[in-house]
């Protein structure tokens, strides 16, 4: 049976009855009540709530712009010459061979595109397809850094794995490589890696990366990293974890170009690493979408070969974006903690009153125009109050949007 949620419209419905892996599934993400009613998430929630009230969407990572002409029509090009039907089961020909020499490109790896590479459903299908396929006992482990992107804990617990979590520490938002070192044992399946990181905008230090390739090989684990926000870095070129001595053999890459070409409803996402892996991989997610976006993909193989400056006018764009939100932020009182890549600034509102995030961010739409999201929605309940007081706003929007948002903000009385 279900009902309505009186303060946001939001539909709860109970489930207590229905078996089945949706319950570990929700459980993961933090969704279900121990009566067994299935909450919304807490983006659905604050989306309601930016509807309901007119207020500015800072929460959910998506552009409201549109990518890169080129891409665009590209893809109009491929629908017209009728590139509508199923591609092949690995992805386009044109895609896999513009993902491969852009890795060598940009980072001088050497990937086959016939053997090593796949074309997904964006990132997140590329990520639980993988878990699906590599996780294979209860006793399997995903060692994750904290706060995570949220479907990191749903499809975790939907592959039956345990979840580990290593806390990223204040104010650098860097894990302590001793608790890295304990977290990572024998019964680690995968250490999965998001950098730049979401929510926090963190970029791993060499040391930290270094540690987490020398505790895969010691633990004979599989690294799988999520590299999304790639070229979207603000000091310096982004560094894969698949470039360091010893770590391509044992690691999944993945990414997408929902981010990088601001196409985040197209769904073109990919994974590439040593072909046994990809052939696990390959084997469950061909029975998950099979294949997507037919016409979408030789129109990202045209972004993926666009000129350097396209990258780095990319990230150069969303930086002073960064900047426009944080003043703001700052005006208004909250303690800033300047992102050094990826889509979202994060701020402490501790100082406003704002010690219960969550409630905070449920009070901002009415008191200052604006939804943002608690941090408290990317980590386990265990640790939610290492996190009080932090939320995070995506930058990731038109220059006159974070202008007005920023005027609210500052002008708001908390």
């Amino acid at each position: 049976m279900g009902e309505v949620s009186a303060a946001y419209g939001l539909s709860l419905v109970c489930m207590s009855a229905i078996p089945g892996a949706w319950r570990r599934t929700a459980a993961g993400a933090g969704l279900l009540s121990p009566d067994g009613v299935v909450a919304p998430t807490i983006f659905a929630e604050m989306s309601a709530a930016a509807v309901r009230t007119g207020a500015i969407n800072l929460g959910q990572g998506f552009p409201d712009e549109d990518g890169p002409a080129e891409v665009l029509e590209a893809a109009r090009e491929a629908i017209a010459r009728g590139v509508n039907q199923y591609p092949p089961g690995r992805g386009n020909p044109e895609l896999l061979t513009a993902i491969s020499e852009h890795q060598r490109r940009f980072y001088g790896l050497e990937v086959d595109p016939a053997t090593e590479i796949i074309v997904t459903a964006g990132a997140t299908e590329a990520l639980t397809a993988t878990l699906l396929a590599l996780i294979d006992s209860p006793d399997d482990e995903v060692v994750v850094f904290e706060p995570y992107y949220d479907s990191y804990a749903a499809a975790v617990a939907l592959a039956g794995a345990r979840l580990r979590t290593v806390p990223l520490r204040l104010p650098e938002f860097q894990p302590d490589l001793e608790v890295l070192a304990a977290s990572v044992t024998d019964r680690t399946r995968i250490i999965l890696v998001n950098d730049p990181h979401n929510p926090t905008g963190v970029v791993f230090t060499p040391a930290v990366q270094a540690e987490i390739v020398r505790l895969a090989d010691a633990h004979d684990a599989v690294i799988v990293t999520d590299e999304v926000y790639e070229h979207l870095t603000f000091s310096g070129s982004h560094v894969p974890l698949a470039t360091l001595p010893g770590a391509a053999e044992r690691t999944l890459t993945i990414s997408s170009a929902g981010k990088t070409f601001s196409t985040t409803g197209w769904k073109i996402g990919w994974v590439h690493g040593p072909a046994d892996l990809i052939t696990a991989v390959l084997t469950v997610k061909q029975y998950l979408t099979y294949v997507n976006g037919s016409p979408f993909q030789p129109a990202i193989a045209v972004g993926l070969g666009m000129p350097d400056s396209f990258f780095t006018d990319a990230a150069d764009a969303l930086r002073r974006k960064h900047a426009i939100l944080g003043d703001g932020l700052r005006a208004a009182g909250f303690d800033v903690i300047p992102p050094q890549g990826g889509y979202f600034t994060v701020a402490d509102a501790t100082s406003l009153g704002g010690v219960d995030a969550a409630a905070f961010c449920r009070s901002l739409p009415e008191q200052a125009g604006v939804v943002a999201i608690p941090l408290s929605a990317f980590v386990s309940p265990e640790h939610q109050g290492d996190f009080a007081g932090l939320m995070r706003f995506a930058a990731c929007k038109r220059v006159d949007v974070l202008e007005e948002a920023a005027s609210r903000l500052a002008a708001a009385t908390f």
